[in-house]
């Protein structure tokens, strides 16, 4: 191995450290977003807008070293569908962050009110089921393990029937005729902060997909499995 070979891997080695150190970030913010609605903290919520601006940030940085080794080095076809699917990946963290910021405005807007005690419970799990996908996704990344990645797409189910109960307790528990206008404000925040967890299993799921791309060279779609 030549010299210049070895330090551009070293590059590409260092790189997806830093997507992984960015994706562990993205799983804490996604536990603590979840904490600051479920206990109505406003000075958590301040942390999670702080955590998204940083994020945001870091993955710029990234996405550069990215774009500079396109342009000075000659990637073999494993290094390409490395760095393609760091792009990517990189692109699934920054979504899944902005969801996540979606839930702290959430927990502005619902602010004093407690939320209702099944709703609670199920967030609560939902918020742990998308947290337990994303490490999951790190995890196959880091360990370029497509057999990891694969389980993904079943335990998204989970979260599908996840959201499908909260729309339930939504609509039982907001329904009827003599119903407050801010228990229907309450409704439509949380049936949107349902969907942001939903999205964010969803982003696991493809991180997972382009671990397999890095693996196969089969883009997420070409096999039938993309959403």
């Amino acid at each position: 191995m030549t010299e210049s070979r070895k330090t551009f891997d070293e590059q590409i080695q260092d790189l997806r450290g830093e997507v992984v150190k960015l994706a562990v970030r993205t799983s804490e913010e996604i536990g603590a977003a979840t904490q600051a609605l479920l206990d109505a903290d406003l000075g958590l919520v301040e942390e999670i807008y702080a955590v998204r601006a940083e994020i945001e940030e870091r993955v710029l940085a990234i996405e550069q070293r990215v774009y500079q080794l396109f342009a000075l080095q000659q990637p073999l076809a494993s290094d390409l569908r490395t760095m393609l699917a760091i792009l990517r990946i990189l692109q699934e963290i920054q979504l899944t962050s902005g969801l996540m910021r979606n839930v702290a405005r959430a927990t502005r807007r619902l602010y004093p009110r407690e939320l209702p005690p099944r709703i609670r419970g199920i967030i609560e799990r939902m918020g742990a089921q998308a947290s337990i996908q994303m490490q999951l996704a790190v995890d196959a990344f880091a360990e370029s393990d497509e057999k990891m990645a694969a389980v993904l797409p079943d335990m998204d189910d989970v979260m599908d029937d996840l959201q499908k109960e909260l729309f339930r307790a939504i609509f039982s528990g907001f329904s009827g005729g003599s119903v407050e206008e801010s228990h229907l404000q309450m409704a439509v925040q949380l049936a949107f902060v349902g969907r942001d967890y939903e999205r964010a299993a969803d982003h696991a799921v493809m991180i997972g997909q382009w671990v397999a791309f890095m693996a196969t060279g089969v883009l997420p779609g070409d096999d039938g499995t993309s959403d």
